[in-house]
C-alpha cells in the first residue's frame, strides 16, 4: 500500500478542515497556506529597570482590545486567543507575521505544534529592536501552518486542553533582565552624574580661585600700605642742621 506523501495544507484545505480544529475560526484569517492567530487574554512581560519591584511582576489579564508594550531587550509570553487542535495525522508550524518581526519582535519558543495537541498556544518572544513594541489583545500577529504526516501516528499528545500561561514558565524567567538597552541607559546615567559632579568640582575650584585671588590682592594692598607707614620715603628732603648762635662775652 502506497502511503500518501506528507505535504503542507493549502488555503482550500485550511478553510475546510480548520473549522473543527481552531476555535473560534474565521474564514478571512486564512492567509495563503497559513492561518492567522491573534493575541489572547493573558500576557507576561519581563520587568526592566523602570519597574519598582521586579519580583511582583506576573501574568497580566487583558480585557478586549487592551494594549501593552514589550520594551527593548525584554522578554514576553504571549497567549493566543484561539484554541488550536492538531490531529494525529498532522503537524503544525508556528511563527510571527513578518511586519511584526521587522520591528524587532522575534519568536524564541518552539516552532512546531505536536500531533494531538489541543489548547491555546504560548509564544515566547524577545524584543531585539531599539524601541518598545506596542501590541493589544485581538491583534492578529501569529501564523500557523499545517502539514500532513504520512500516516496517523500513535506518538501524539494526550489531548488535554492547555489554557492560559503556565506559571512555571513565568517562574523560570522571573526577575529583571539586564538588557543592552537598560545597561546602556545606566551607563549614560552614570556618565551624566559623573559629568555633573566634575562640573560642580570645577565650579567650586573656580570659586575658591577667585576668593584666593581677592584675598591675595587684599593682603598685598595692606602690606604695601603698612610698608609706606614704616619706611620713610627716599624722595623726602633731609632735615637741615641749624647752627647755634655765638656766645656773647
Amino acid at each position: 500500500m502506497t502511503k500518501p506523501p506528507a505535504m503542507f495544507w493549502s488555503g482550500e484545505t485550511l478553510s475546510e478542515r480548520l473549522k473543527t480544529l481552531i476555535d473560534p475560526f474565521a474564514p478571512e484569517r486564512v492567509d495563503c497556506a497559513a492561518y492567522t492567530l491573534s493575541i489572547g487574554p493573558e500576557v507576561y512581560v519581563s520587568p526592566n529597570d523602570q519597574t519598582a519591584d521586579p519580583t511582583t511582576v506576573t501574568v497580566r489579564k487583558l480585557s478586549d482590545g487592551e494594549a501593552f508594550t514589550v520594551p527593548p531587550g525584554q522578554f514576553a509570553f504571549l497567549l493566543t486567543e484561539e484554541i488550536v487542535s492538531v490531529p494525529a495525522d498532522a503537524l503544525a508550524f508556528i511563527s510571527i507575521r513578518a511586519k511584526i518581526k521587522f520591528r524587532g519582535l522575534v519568536n524564541v519558543s518552539g516552532f512546531h505544534v505536536d500531533p494531538g495537541y489541543r489548547g491555546q498556544l504560548t509564544f515566547a518572544v524577545f524584543n531585539a529592536g531599539p524601541v518598545p513594541i506596542h501590541l493589544k489583545r485581538g491583534q492578529p500577529i501569529f501564523l500557523i501552518w499545517y502539514s500532513s504526516l504520512d500516516c496517523e501516528t500513535a506518538f501524539k499528545k494526550d489531548g488535554t486542553i492547555h489554557e492560559g500561561i503556565d506559571p512555571e514558565l513565568v517562574t523560570s524567567v522571573a526577575g529583571e533582565l539586564q538588557s543592552f538597552a537598560s545597561l546602556s541607559k545606566k551607563i549614560k546615567d552614570v556618565d551624566k552624574a559623573l559629568g555633573d559632579r566634575v562640573h560642580a568640582v570645577e565650579k567650586e575650584q573656580t570659586y575658591y580661585r577667585v576668593i584666593g585671588a581677592v584675598a591675595l590682592a587684599l593682603v598685598i594692598a595692606l602690606t604695601v600700605n603698612w610698608l609706606k607707614d614704616i619706611v620713610p620715603s627716599r624722595s623726602a628732603p633731609a632735615p637741615r642742621a641749624t647752627s647755634a648762635p655765638p656766645a656773647r662775652p
